[in-house]
């Protein structure tokens, strides 16, 4: 009876630890200016040894209160960016931003939901829209499989505030600008400029040292996002995937970006398929071969960019 008993025990005590997921270890908050703070995440895909932390979430330090921008995939993911707030401050959390619809930025909004209640959630309106249709809840699940399970008692939080291109908004003394435009990474990103620090969120419209998806955007509104955040020429550009800088980041972006598609687009022309075309590509972005994603999206790229070439011939 008693053996039955602690097996049962056993077995409840597992089910609980599967539930509750895998701590994320701390990964430290980085000021990038005066009042923003970023923690710079692994760049590889979303795994069981990163437990699907991967993006770049940062902490806006205002007079009274904090901003969240993007924190992370996971429930974990969003209590560890806290423990790094807590390190710094008791101010609480009275606004996040979601960069776009793709749950390896966003999922980390359950934690903060738990921790700061009244704490309102901004994005662009077809994220909103798209997560409550089928994404988050394929996210969902998606991260939980490529963590085997490390995710785990993750449910998604999707903002209930949209956003439009322009908006500004005020909160203990900090300036937060939304830049949208319309077809880049997902179809539904949006970027925050803080005004204060001369610092740009990008989210994945923008990635560095790490290759990023084009499965739901476009090379050409990519290449025309990277040439404006150029021209506004900020102090400080923080992507979606991968360490921060200077505008030389969104040049070397754009340059593997307008690399790609313009050579995909001229062989295209010249008849080749897209294997048969495939090693004149890689061969021109040899600087870009060693970043992570390279080898698992150089492939779909070539075959996305045909596409897009096919529909531009017709515009």
């Amino acid at each position: 009876m008693n053996k039955s008993i602690f097996l049962i025990s056993a077995l409840l005590f597992a089910s609980f630890e599967v539930l509750a997921g895998t701590p994320v270890p701390d990964y430290k908050a980085e000021q990038l200016a005066e009042h923003t703070y970023v923690i710079t995440g692994p760049t590889e895909r979303p795994n069981p040894e990163n437990l699907g932390f991967m993006n770049n979430p940062a902490i806006l330090m205002g007079n009274s209160s904090v901003i969240i921008i993007d924190p992370g995939s996971s429930l974990e993911s969003g209590r560890m960016v806290l423990r790094q707030l807590k390190k710094m401050t008791n101010k609480p959390v009275t606004l996040v931003f979601n960069t776009h619809v793709h749950g390896d930025h966003w999922l980390g909004n359950q934690a903060i939901r738990e921790e700061y209640p009244d704490a309102k959630f901004y994005a662009h309106p077809e994220m909103i829209r798209k997560a409550k249709e089928s994404e988050a809840e394929a996210w969902v699940k998606r991260m939980s499989d490529l963590t085997d399970g490390a995710t785990e008692g993750t449910r998604a939080v999707i903002p209930e505030n949209e956003l439009k291109d322009g908006d500004t908004v005020k909160i203990s003394g900090l300036t937060v600008k939304v830049h949208i435009m319309p077809a880049v990474h997902s179809y539904t990103d949006a970027m925050f400029e803080i005004v204060e620090d001369s610092v740009m969120f990008t989210g994945d419209n923008v990635t560095y040292k790490r290759v990023a998806r084009f499965d739901d955007g476009t090379f050409r509104g990519t290449i025309k996002m990277a040439d404006k955040l150029i021209a506004d020429d900020f102090n400080h550009y923080v992507p979606g995937h991968g360490p921060s800088g200077d505008k030389k980041i969104i040049e070397s972006f754009r340059n593997y970006v307008v690399t790609l598609y313009d050579t995909v687009k001229e062989l295209y022309e010249e008849g080749l398929a897209d294997f048969e075309m495939k090693d004149q590509v890689v061969a021109k972005l040899s600087d870009y071969q060693q970043w992570p994603g390279f080898e698992d999206e150089i492939g779909r790229h070539i075959s996305l960019a045909i596409l897009e070439a096919e529909k531009a011939s017709f515009e």
